[in-house]
């Protein structure tokens, strides 16, 4: 896919004309393990630790409960498509459930599948050192957010090659496999389907037939069919699309999400610091073409979709602004183009050392806490941890109580909310009726409140209060308050 002399594109050609025709002999064979060696680099300090924040474990018990028979939607719930936590299953089955590290090297070569589209894609429109400059670039700035949104195995990192591919696939009109690229990254993450704006862009500027439409249609609806028939198709249009109308709020601790957001744009403003001016000053950004702004413009709306801001959701800007910016070096001289790649390697130098030294403190509790489950429980006995961190699960070895991994499910709490959306009656439809259910029908050994003081503990949820009733105060760990069954 990657090793075809680059041909004029028919929506940049007038920004290639000093673009030489054909890259020198051997140019792929030399820059694949330059980015290999690159996004290894990178990468490095998500090889640090068992994990790095709660969505690599809820991952995790996911698919071990999948991998026991579980189904998707049912046994299991998430507001996430399917293709993730199948990856994770798919290689807990074949390396074993212990360990992260498989999945820390699927997030690599992810990585570098990215660059590898970015470098072709500007190698195809602006030249061979254009190529170079956007594989680089983008390996750089994907490290430039907090650690833990940065350096986990989860959903954007996954995402982020299939928007990609739209846009190669785009750009040389195989509008079927361009199609199929927009529905993988919806069924990794919804906000993935944001790359269907530039690829409408590019069907409509290029006056693609009636037969363009119907493949790039065609291409992207039939996967998302296959992926709900081979789950439940309700669950899965529930879980995926019509279920989270509370959670998609701006309601509840406005100044708290807004400053998250703030300080998130801050970070990877500061993770872009040597392409943003030239980005901002170069005029020959004006010529990258239109379906690079409306990608990024896209993606920034796809960020701000929710009104939540963590600051993963911010990765899905790094791929159209490594093209913008590679867009933008082209207009200066070479010096000029060393020192912005320079200020971006000391950027991530700054950020992978970060990674490497930063504290975990919800890590060492939630360990201390999966301590207190295995003492208190015993393998194949269900807990339930009241919690935000799934991880404690796979942390203990235990199995699951509920296929409602987290509170936040059954009272929309979600980073940090503690207004007035919190509490039961902004639980997902349904979700409070299947729960004492599967409480009734298989009563925990073990319950955990590790709530400390949130807005979703025991005692601000009359339900899961009468539902402790037969449960008696074992202990507390770090804040966390265990209760076991009585004889």
């Amino acid at each position: 896919m990657l090793t075809e002399a680059p041909t004029p594109s028919p929506y940049v050609s007038e920004v290639r004309r000093d673009a030489p025709g054909r890259a020198a002999p051997g140019y792929w064979r030399r820059l694949v393990p330059l980015l290999a060696l690159l996004a290894c680099a990178t990468r490095v300090p998500s090889f640090a630790g068992p994990l790095w924040n709660p969505d690599e474990g809820y991952l995790a018990v996911q698919a071990r409960i999948l991998a026991h028979g579980g189904a998707l939607y049912e046994n299991v719930v998430d507001r996430k498509p399917p293709l993730v936590p199948w990856l994770y299953e798919a290689v807990f089955a074949v390396l074993g459930s212990g360990s992260l590290t498989p999945l820390r090297i699927c997030a690599v070569a992810a990585q570098l599948a990215t660059a590898l589209l970015l470098a072709s894609i500007a190698r195809r429109r602006w030249g061979p050192t254009a190529g170079r400059t956007a594989g680089t670039l983008y390996l750089l700035i994907s490290v430039g957010l907090n650690p833990q949104d940065a350096q986990a195995a989860t959903f954007e990192v996954f995402m982020l090659p299939w928007t990609a591919a739209a846009l190669w696939c785009a750009d040389r009109r195989r509008w079927g496999w361009c199609g199929a690229a927009v529905a993988g990254a919806f069924l990794t993450k919804q906000t993935g389907g944001a790359v269907l704006v530039p690829v409408a862009w590019l069907l409509w500027r290029c006056g693609a037939p009636r037969r363009g439409v119907l493949l790039c249609g065609a291409g992207a609806a039939l996967p998302v069919l296959l992926a709900a028939l081979a789950t439940d198709p309700a669950g899965f249009l529930f879980w995926t699309v019509t279920g989270s109308a509370a959670y998609a709020s701006f309601a509840g601790s406005e100044l708290h999400v807004l400053g998250r957001g703030l300080l998130n744009a801050a970070i990877l403003g500061v993770a872009c610091a040597g392409l943003l001016p030239p980005l901002v000053r170069a005029p020959r950004t004006a010529r990258a073409g239109a379906e690079l702004w409306l990608w990024l413009a896209s993606s920034a709306g796809a960020v701000l979709l929710g009104f939540h801001f963590f600051g993963h959701y911010y990765l899905q800007l790094t791929p159209p602004l490594a093209l913008l910016g590679t867009a933008a070096l082209q207009a200066l001289p070479p010096e000029r183009r060393g020192t912005a790649l320079l200020t971006s390697a000391c950027c991530c130098a700054l950020f992978l050392t970060w990674g490497l030294l930063a504290p975990r403190p919800d890590l060492a509790h939630t360990r201390r806490v999966a301590d207190a489950v295995r003492t208190h429980s015993a393998p194949g006995e269900p807990v339930l941890v009241w919690g935000m961190h799934p991880e404690t699960y796979w942390l203990a070895d235990r199995e699951p109580a509920s296929r409602f991994l987290t509170a936040g499910l059954l009272t929309n709490y979600s980073g940090g909310r503690d207004g007035p959306q919190v509490g039961e009656k902004y639980a997902v439809r349904g979700a409070w009726a299947a729960f004492r259910g599967e409480f009734a029908a298989r009563p925990p050994r073990l319950v955990v409140d590790d709530s400390r003081g949130a807005p979703y503990g025991a005692r601000r949820t009359p339900a899961l209060r009468r539902m402790l009733a037969p449960y008696e105060v074992a202990g507390t760990v770090d804040g966390a308050v265990l209760y076991v069954r009585r004889t």
